[in-house]
């Protein structure tokens, strides 16, 4: 038996460690003193020499100034890898969450597995909510592999975000990277078995075949981001369409009792009933038939939903969330010029012809016909080049064998699905012919429908430009005046062909004054997100023409402040998307705006903006919440729109269209405001009732204060950089901190990260280059100073020759803080933790740093109080103390220390009943049962420094 348990210090390879769970008789498990998890080494007792370890209190050869105390508690914060609170893995985050964030992760820490839907509106912060509980499930061994379920365009943004944010290193599985990451894998292993945190695209694994693979070594957490399109209406599976295939796949994942699940979506209730249901049904079965009309049934959902607005957490307790104060929305109306209204009319009669033109025609052959009309009407409203395209190619609905799959192809290509298919390749033009026979013939443009659609096509070319497109010309005026008011503007357009065709004239009207750039479809994500960089990156001011490949959970807001909606969307939540991306919280501006761009006279903007855009604005407006359109919403305007085409009596170039008293408006309307009504009410109804705010915050300080604020964070490095031989300079320009590394002593210099700027540039917060640091715990950089700082206050002899420390374990300082000798000792602390999970018991280290202190001799301590020590912390020097004078003093403290162990033992003894307070505080509900819960204070404690204040002599 080796007899040491896990959290005991020992000595081996003459240096100091902390004895880690996994060890057993035969071999220990051991990490450094100072040192982070990549330190961790085995060692076989029977080969080599283990003893226990006592740490030495400092003495005089410790001696350093006045601020080693501070910086040295930094260092030694920044070392611990997990708390010993509640939250162990907050010491892995880059990110200070805000006191809102933690109810999710309190409301998991509940859940026995973790079952969970996080519903708060757009901006507020759900993907680090939902990172948020990764990370504790696996600083708490209670999940061993994740995979991030998402669309294909956000896959690298999750993967950044949990590596940048909460240090996961995740894969991407998309169609570009399955074959890669497939390489070299054993017979019958799965790239899902090979790396364990994955993020991965819905659509390229929702099909049968690869589902299974999925399902067969799906990892035991997963969450699904947009999970409202990941629900079929219906109850049953089957079927061939997406959102099937998708619910038939996260249906699967669920029906594991044991897997953690965390479901993400701002829209929980699009006002189907049965849709809602089937989505909180993934999280618990029996919540598909609970009566939510009951405080019992609304308990039980409270269980697993939080859902908030920006208004219930814009001052939430004590703290302020800065969101845009105001969106200050604005409508501009153009009218077609002669020439574009004559094309207008020219295509209107072809399609009424289309359409009208029944004889022969089969019910599929018609339904493609009504497709093709539209698409071509939508295109070209958008502008000359989406026409012009459009005209020239075939449309997607030709292949089409039935009307339900024309209308399945036709709706894809040409209507606005909110989450049909996520956003990739909704921006590809559309076509508009329906030719059948030789693919040759046509492209030789041998039938006479082919050669007027390409006659069309030449008078839309004829169109482009400012001075025959009057939407372009309104354009152009709308972001010259933005760019004047100080607003750098994204354009959202509909179609590919669109946005390049804006960017290039609008690039020209523009100029100098400002950088024009486009992102669109065509290009990959990795590409997206470059070109949004070296765009932002302009010393101009800057515009970014894009389609709605970047409107879904993009963030856009630290570069860009205002929307322009060039196309009108065919769904008023790719509107809200769309202007989510600069109005959410980290934006700048008070106020955002939002400019919508329609054409009075073309009649298609018309209707879309009377049915759909103006009426969810109005609701918005009155209950303050974004309530999705009615799924009829595409049949109403599908049947306004072929009414305005089919209608005769209308001459054709006359495209005014009166929807007066429509029934079908009006009866779509009503059933909006009901589904608002009940939105609304679910806004208690479904509240979060069992939290309690306070609980959060009181959480949230205890684990900051014990692990270290941002702001501590920002202290320390500004402090060790300069006591270390690099001056930290503040550049006007970018506002960020700068530090050369030449005068850095050579051993923390060779422990900095290779990719580096010269000089080290600083940053407050994320985003940064990746050659730059940032001022949070996990940066590389922090690390590598307080790692440098910590292990040559702890052991002097390992940078030998520069003789450059920048803390030290002992201090003597003069001061009016005290008026009689007053001693603070930092202290480490060593927790060793049994905490029971779903999959057994997790047995971990941790650690914290306090200071305890005394007044009067170091052998007849007078122990002080919390709230006497915090204002000793920043004392600062009043005069000189003789270095012998100091130097007894600090031998006087060391040989006394043993007298202080009791005392010390009895601290450790309280914090260790105080965290399992705090542990069982947050397990305690939802029926979770936490027996074997236990957390013991290793002893001795050790005494990392001792800072004697000397008072300043009266008179």
């Amino acid at each position: 038996m080796t007899g040491f348990a896990p959290g005991a210090l020992v000595r081996a390879r003459d240096r100091e460690w902390v004895v880690l769970p996994d060890s057993d008789d035969e071999m220990l498990i051991l990490r450094p003193l100072g040192g982070g998890d990549d330190d961790t080494a085995a060692v076989l007792p029977a080969l080599e020499t283990v003893t226990s370890a006592v740490f030495d209190p400092p003495g005089a050869a410790d001696l350093g100034d006045s601020s080693s105390g501070r910086i040295l508690r930094a260092a030694l914060q920044v070392g611990f890898r997990s708390s010993a609170g509640p939250f162990r893995s907050l010491a892995r985050l880059a990110v200070e969450p805000r006191a809102y964030q933690y109810v999710p992760l309190l409301l998991a820490l509940r859940q026995d597995p973790v079952r969970l839907l996080i519903s708060d509106d757009v901006g507020i912060g759900k993907t680090i909510e939902a990172g948020m509980v990764a990370a504790e499930l696996f600083a708490q061994g209670d999940a061993k592999r994740l995979a991030v379920l998402c669309s294909p365009a956000l896959a690298e943004q999750w993967q950044r975000e949990l590596r940048e944010k909460f240090s996961i290193d995740a894969e991407v599985v998309v169609p570009a990277t399955a074959a890669r990451l497939s390489r070299g894998l054993m017979m019958d292993q799965s790239l899902f078995e090979r790396h364990p945190y994955t993020v991965v695209s819905t659509d390229f694994i929702k099909s049968p075949q690869r589902r299974q693979e999925f399902l067969n070594h799906c990892p035991d957490l997963v969450i699904v981001d947009e999970a409202h399109g990941c629900v079929a209406d219906g109850a049953g599976g089957g079927g061939t369409t997406a959102r099937t295939q998708r619910y038939d796949l996260v249906r699967a994942v669920a029906a594991d009792p044991g897997r953690h699940l965390i479901l993400v979506t701002a829209t929980p209730h699009s006002g189907k009933e049965e849709g809602f249901r089937n989505l909180i049904g993934l999280l618990d079965p029996e919540l598909t038939s609970v009566d939510l009309d009951t405080v019992k049934g609304r308990e039980r959902l409270a269980r697993h939903f939080v859902q908030r607005r920006r208004a219930d957490i814009r001052h939430y307790i004590s703290e302020d969330t800065e969101f845009p104060s105001d969106r200050e929305t604005s409508e501009a109306a153009y009218g077609l010029s002669g020439d574009y209204a004559a094309l207008f009319s020219k295509v209107l009669a072809y399609a009424r012809g289309q359409l009208t033109d029944a004889e022969g025609a089969s019910p599929v052959r018609q339904r493609v016909r009504w497709w093709s009309a539209l698409a071509l009407l939508r295109a070209l409203a958008s502008s000359p080049a989406a026409a012009a395209a459009t005209l020239r190619n075939r449309a997607s609905t030709l292949a089409a064998t039935s009307e339900t799959e024309a209308d399945e192809l036709g709706r894809a290509a040409v209507l606005d699905a909110s989450d049909e298919d996520g956003l990739e390749g909704i921006d590809v033009t559309p076509g508009a012919d329906t030719t059948e026979g030789d693919p040759d013939a046509q492209a030789n443009s041998a039938s006479p429908e082919r050669r007027r659609l390409l006659e069309l096509a030449r008078m839309a070319d004829s169109l482009a430009g400012p001075k025959a497109d009057t939407k372009l010309q309104l354009l152009i005026g709308e972001i010259k005046e933005l760019l004047a008011d100080g607003y750098d503007p994204i354009v959202f357009c509909r179609f590919i062909d669109t946005a390049d065709y804006v960017a290039r004239h609008l690039g020209a009207a523009l100029g100098r004054t400002a950088t024009v750039a486009a992102v669109t479809g065509t290009l990959p994500p990795a590409l997206r997100e470059a070109r949004i960089a070296d765009l932002a990156a302009t010393t101009s001011r800057h515009v970014l023409v894009a389609t709605d490949c970047l409107s879904e959970g993009v963030n856009l807001q630290e570069h860009f402040q205002a929307v322009v909606h060039y196309d009108l969307a065919w769904n008023p939540t790719r509107h809200e998307q769309r202007e989510g991306r600069v109005d959410r919280f980290g934006q700048r501006r008070d106020v955002v705006r939002a400019v919508t761009i329609y054409g009075r006279d073309n009649g298609i903007d018309r209707i879309v903006l009377d049915v759909l855009i103006r009426k969810y604005k109005e609701i918005r407006k009155a209950t303050g919440v974004s309530v999705p359109v009615p799924d009829e919403a595409d049949s109403v305007v599908e049947a306004i729109v072929e009414g305005l085409i089919l209608r005769r009596d209308e001459p054709a170039d006359q495209l005014t269209f009166d929807l007066g008293d429509d029934p079908r408006r009006s009866e779509l309307h009503r059933r909006w405001e009901s589904a608002a009504e009940r939105e609304t009410t679910s806004g208690t109804k479904y509240a979060q009732q069992s939290i309690h705010p306070e609980q959060a915050v009181a959480e949230a300080q205890a684990a900051r204060a014990a692990l270290g604020t941002r702001a501590d964070i920002e202290r320390f490095m500004l402090d060790a950089l300069p006591a270390l031989g690099a001056p930290v300079t503040t550049s006007a320009k970018t506002g960020v901190w700068q530090a050369p590394t030449v005068g850095l002593p050579t051993g923390l210099r060779d422990s900095l990260p290779r990719r580096r700027a010269e000089p080290l540039v600083l940053h407050r917060d994320l985003p940064a280059p990746r050659d730059h640091a940032v001022l949070t715990r996990t940066d590389p950089t922090v690390e590598a100073v307080a790692r440098y700082v910590l292990d040559t206050a702890l052991d002097p002899k390992l940078d030998q020759g520069v003789g450059v420390r920048a803390a030290s374990r002992a201090g003597v300082t003069r001061t009016r803080a005290v008026s009689r000798l007053t001693t603070l000792l930092l202290l480490r602390f060593r927790f060793h933790l049994d905490l029971p999970g779903t999959s057994g018991s997790s047995q971990l280290v941790a650690e914290e740093a306090r200071f305890a202190a005394f007044a009067g001799r170091p052998d007849q301590p007078d122990w002080l109080t919390p709230a006497d020590i915090e204002p000793l912390l920043d004392a600062t020097p009043d005069g000189n103390v003789e270095a012998g004078h100091a130097a007894r003093l600090a031998e006087d403290a060391a040989t006394a220390a043993h007298k202080w162990a009791d005392h010390l033992a009895g601290l450790a003894d309280q914090l260790a009943a105080d965290l399992l307070d705090a542990h069982r505080r947050v397990r305690t509900g939802a029926g979770v049962t936490r027996r074997g819960l236990t957390v013991t204070a290793q002893k001795p404690v050790d005494v990392i420094g001792t800072y004697i204040l000397v008072p300043v002599p009266v008179g």
